[in-house]
């Protein structure tokens, strides 16, 4: 099936439409569509793509903890937290329940009934009248399985959750806005090991441009920087995870993904209190210099092995001096938000390779396998990123070209890749110390323009980072090697030596 980012619009396939409604066709799911009746959004194609193939690839991993006994034994192993109600006869479903909370037209939900093998029952929920009425039709429209597997409700979210814990195996939430009136209830609904998808578009919220709402609705301050759009995810992540650890649960992220408009995590929901010990140790804080692109990450809490056994203590600090080393300036700081992998690259994998096997199966194939290949390649350890040409914006000089950036940190012995939520990002180990003196070392050889050091910001001086470009012949030796890439067995020694210098 060709890519497109619209639904693929039929007027028929020898199912009768009744006047004045035109069908939309995606994927397997069809809907009936009068003018703007119900809700339906085509730019969200890709959104449903990516939720159907990590919903596959969910149930092979869920059928495969059952072979073994590992969900089982998870089962065991649990204690206190959210209490399962007694099944009923209509709860008893041969393969997974799904809950899509905020349905609409029902087209998610069709297309979970219809094209995720393993599905017992699918249950769309809306709140309008209206809506549940265009999903029982859309329902009946698409036929005999689409009416077997799925079950429209009408009511609140949140009270459908609250009354089904531990219930589903998989809960959708997809509102417009943020989610987290939702996630409270969500969190108690989901079975155990189960998966939770969210979806916040409140993006000017989660990127900084209100950071007293973002607080008052994730209990996060943002900041408004590069960064910012891996920075929603985190606090998302976070959000999550603080409602989770409420009833002795906690998360675990198997995919998070910035696109377009909206972010959207999946991760899985696991009980135990002793994981919900280690909850302070997987958040974090950041100081970002107001005056450069440096930021610094500060942990909330860390584990230390003590007599035998692990002993949680508060975060150590402080992780930065009274102003930025590299120009002077204060520092702003944003958190706490989840500082842990936000991605489990075994799934990444998974998931990407299934949705290249069966290509046919995503109306959107091209963008979910051009997201998910890049999310394969970020460092998935390494929080946050800084934009190349940024950096060089408070330097006031051209960038380079990305690989001779990535090029002068990998001879230096950091790691290095780019992210999914920003082309121009650059993810690195490497301390603001080494790229900075990359930096230095590329305006050493492409002088730029003299300016006044008003210029560059409310400093009375230059910045450090523009001053004395290289001032140690072997300082600059080292750095022009980094970027030339030229790295030996001769020089590696005398380099090792280098960098612990110049980093101190």
């Amino acid at each position: 099936m060709a890519d497109s980012d619209d639904a693929n619009i039929a007027t028929t396939s020898g199912r009768e439409v009744p006047d004045g409604y035109k069908v939309r066709t995606e994927g397997k799911g069809s809907i009936l569509q009068k003018g703007n009746d119900v809700f339906y959004n085509p730019a969200q194609v890709v959104n449903r793509d990516i939720s159907i193939a990590v919903l596959r690839y969910f149930v092979k991993q869920r059928q495969l903890e059952a072979q073994n006994g590992t969900a089982a034994k998870a089962k065991n192993r649990v204690k206190g937290g959210v209490t399962a109600k007694p099944a009923t006869e209509e709860d008893k479903v041969d393969g997974i329940k799904i809950l899509e909370g905020l349905a609409a037209s029902g087209l998610r939900s069709i297309r979970y009934a219809l094209e995720v093998g393993g599905t017992g029952r699918v249950d769309a929920n809306d709140l309008d009248s209206d809506a549940v009425e265009a999903m029982k039709r859309n329902i009946l429209y698409n036929g005999p399985e689409a009416q077997q597997r799925m079950r429209p409700l009408q009511g609140d979210a949140r009270v459908i959750m609250l009354q089904s814990p531990l219930a589903y195996d998989a809960v959708d939430l997809d509102p417009y806005g943020s989610p987290t009136q939702l996630l409270d209830s969500a969190v108690q609904a989901v079975a155990e090991g189960g998966l939770l998808l969210v979806t916040a578009t409140d993006m000017a919220v989660l990127c900084g441009n209100n950071g007293e709402a973002c607080w008052g609705k994730y209990g996060s301050y943002p900041l408004h920087r590069s960064y910012c759009h891996e920075m929603a995810l985190r606090i998302l992540l976070a959000a999550i995870e603080g409602h989770a650890n409420r009833y002795k649960r906690h998360i675990v992220p198997m995919l998070s993904l910035s696109v377009d408009f909206y972010v959207r995590v999946f991760v899985r929901i696991y009980t135990s209190p002793a994981a919900v010990k280690d909850a302070g140790s997987k958040l974090m804080y950041v100081y970002q210099s107001q005056g450069c692109d440096s930021f610094y990450p500060q942990r909330v809490g860390r584990k230390i092995q003590k007599s035998g056994g692990l002993k949680y203590m508060p975060g150590v600090g402080p992780a930065v001096p009274q102003q930025c080393p590299e120009t002077g300036a204060n520092f702003l700081m944003g958190g706490p938000f989840w500082a842990d992998p936000i991605h489990n690259m075994d799934w990444v994998h998974g998931i990407l390779k299934s949705v290249q096997d069966n290509r046919q199966q995503y109306p959107a194939c091209n963008k979910v396998i051009s997201h998910l290949t890049a999310v394969s390649e970020e460092l998935v350890d390494v929080p946050l990123y800084f934009s190349l040409h940024d950096v060089c914006k408070t330097v006031k000089c051209t960038p380079p070209k990305a690989d001779v950036l990535r090029s002068a940190l990998i001879n230096a012995g950091f790691r290095v890749s780019s992210t999914h939520a920003n082309p121009l990002g650059v993810k690195t180990d490497a301390p603001f110390s080494a790229v900075w003196d990359i930096i230095r070392c590329w305006v050493q050889d492409h002088p730029v323009k003299a300016h006044d050091a008003a210029s560059y910001g409310p400093f009375t001086t230059l910045p450090s980072c523009v001053q004395g470009y290289v001032q140690v012949e072997e300082r600059y030796t080292l750095i022009h090697v980094y970027i030339c890439g030229v790295l030996n067995s001769m020089l590696y020694s005398n380099i090792l030596c280098l960098v612990s210098s110049f980093m101190q």
